[in-house]
């Protein structure tokens, strides 16, 4: 999927920014022009009043801006009016460097509902999780903000602190004091697992991802001896980013074949976008973790690799962000953000508030190692014979037992464990 805070704004992931053109409507019925003017004369009459009337002095930008924001938010939780800085900031996120606290949100049922941190940000550092509720910000209630007004309380410069009432689920609420950071994402963190197991972590989808991920696939390919068992692609806790990067990034694992369609009110409007290149990996078994923290096009990507059985997807269900949003610049006064469509795996799933299932459901878990002190072996033996044909692996288990903190992910071991029993599997067809 506003500035300082989301690498994609309220969860959008699809940024189209085109220009306000007229469409064609179909022709309205008399009675509805005479509504609509009438209703049009009520507007203009309930300003007027709330200018002259209210309170405090109020102005005619306010108000306005404050009525095509009220219009927009009622249809759904992603349309919005962006002001000046609202819409420079948006266009700034995707460069991945930002400032803020690092997290993705949504307003529900008027309070604030955090869509996954970003990594290594403060929130991310605070414990923050998705689905946490902010209900205070330096002890104001969110009740009665807009998600906008919401966004301006957490604004501030770097190294300022801000508190936030956190309500989680099954807990009583709690305060966590961030200190607000320039934020650089890194949206590709790559790694070898148990030795012969690719780990990409994708933070977000922001410009050149593709590139980052086939740059160092390439180089560990071209630097070891010993050949890949598979990949395991993690798109947790990732809220989205580019529609572009989503399908590059599955392309780089397709060699064909539709990765996402997005559809719109007119039949006509429906787009189709499809995998370029090859398979960069020439078949190896792929394993993608997702979570409820997994939204937009991190849903694209494993929903196009599920639908096409290139890889196989664990964790749980994902956030169900399935729409698009259109920015439509509106000159000197910003932009409004509109949803026009709704994103479709290659099968025909809607996206949209069901999300993707995996196919294999991990929770996260602790799990301790259980040892048999009582237990014994053939080597024990004081006299035991050598065996000759065993070669000294001392310091291949040495490392291992050096990296053993990743198994503590449990999500992540199971997905090791499974691109290696997949990796048999395909060696033994």
């Amino acid at each position: 999927m506003l500035k300082r805070f989301w690498l994609v704004p309220f969860i959008a992931a699809a940024i189209v920014i085109q220009p306000l053109e007229a469409k064609e409507t179909t022709a309205a019925t008399k009675d509805e022009d005479v509504n609509s003017y009438e209703l049009l004369n009520l507007f203009g009459e309930v300003m007027e009043r709330a200018k002259a009337n209210y309170v405090e002095e109020v102005s005619d930008k306010q108000l306005i801006e404050a009525a095509i924001n009220g219009m927009l938010t009622s249809l759904d939780p992603h349309s919005s009016y962006l002001d000046e800085k609202d819409f420079k900031y948006m266009n700034e996120q995707t460069s991945g460097k930002f400032g803020g606290l690092g997290i993705e949100i949504t307003m529900e049922q008027g309070v604030v509902k955090i869509v996954s941190p970003i990594d290594d940000t403060p929130a991310f550092k605070a414990g923050l999780k998705p689905g946490d509720y902010i209900t205070h910000i330096d002890g104001e209630t969110i009740i009665g903000m807009s998600l906008n007004e919401a966004v301006d309380k957490m604004r501030g410069k770097p190294g300022t602190k801000v508190k936030l009432t956190i309500r989680r689920i099954n807990e009583k609420p709690f305060d966590v004091t961030l200190k607000r950071e320039e934020i650089k994402t890194q949206s590709v963190k790559t790694d070898i697992k148990d030795d012969d197991v690719f780990y990409i972590r994708i933070g977000s989808f922001s410009e050149d991802v593709d590139t980052d991920i086939k740059k160092a696939f390439e180089k560990v390919q071209k630097n070891r001896k010993e050949p890949l068992k598979g990949i395991v692609l993690d798109v947790r806790n990732n809220p989205g980013g580019l529609l572009d990067q989503a399908v590059a990034v599955s392309s780089l694992f397709l060699d064909q074949g539709e990765v996402v369609s997005t559809r719109a009110r007119n039949e006509e409007d429906t787009l189709r976008y499809s995998a370029k290149g090859k398979d960069i990996t020439n078949g190896m078994p792929i394993v993608v973790i997702i979570n409820n923290g997994s939204a937009s096009a991190s849903e694209i990507v494993a929903g196009a690799l599920q639908d096409h059985k290139r890889a196989v997807i664990i964790g749980e269900k994902s956030f169900g962000k399935g729409s698009v949003q259109t920015v439509v610049p509106l000159g000197d006064y910003g932009a409004m953000r509109l949803t026009t469509a709704k994103y479709y795996t290659p099968s025909g799933r809607s996206i949209q508030a069901t999300g993707i299932e995996p196919d294999i459901v991990v929770h996260p878990a602790k799990v301790e190692e259980f040892t048999n002190e009582y237990g014994f072996s053939e080597a024990e033996y004081t006299n035991a014979l050598e065996n000759e044909t065993v070669k000294d692996d001392k310091d291949k288990k040495d490392k291992k037992d050096e990296d053993k903190d990743w198994r503590l992910d449990y999500q992540l071991s199971r997905a090791v464990d499974l691109v290696k029993a997949l990796s048999v599997y395909t060696e033994a067809k």
